[in-house]
């Protein structure tokens, strides 16, 4: 009884496959144009990834912002007063910025206020421009 059943189910699968064969031709012979079009566009879409990539690709990397460390040794700025101030120059706020740098707030306020004293100024913007005008900060 199984190889009977084994034997149908055979027949069964390449009758199928038979008919979608034949279904397959007919689809490519009434629809000739329009696969051509496809192949078409997939070859342009894959010609304009392929010069894209290598156009793109070429762009060569700026150089890396130093900060100009003469004048933080000048100035005495510290690794950490340098993290504050790019944190400010980003807009952050006080409690942002102790979010990102992982201390407390009081912390991030001395600080601001020491940054201050080191660039002469008295509030945040008149300290990004100095520190811009030095260098200190993109």
């Amino acid at each position: 009884m199984g190889k009977q059943v084994a034997i149908y189910g055979l027949l069964l699968a390449v009758g199928t496959l038979a008919l979608q064969w034949l279904d397959y031709q007919r689809m490519a012979r009434v629809h000739a144009g329009a696969i051509y079009d496809f192949l078409l566009a997939a070859g342009f879409l894959a010609l304009g990834l392929w010069i894209g990539a290598r156009v793109l690709g070429r762009r060569v990397a700026a150089p890396a912002f130093d900060g100009n460390p003469r004048a933080l040794a000048e100035l005495g700025i510290s690794p950490r007063e340098v993290a504050v101030l790019r944190e400010i120059a980003a807009g952050h706020s006080n409690k942002q910025i102790a979010a990102n740098l992982h201390v407390s707030p009081n912390t991030v306020k001395t600080h601001v206020a020491r940054l201050f004293e080191k660039l002469g100024a008295r509030r945040r913007t008149e300290a990004l421009r100095k520190a811009r005008e030095l260098g200190l900060v993109p």
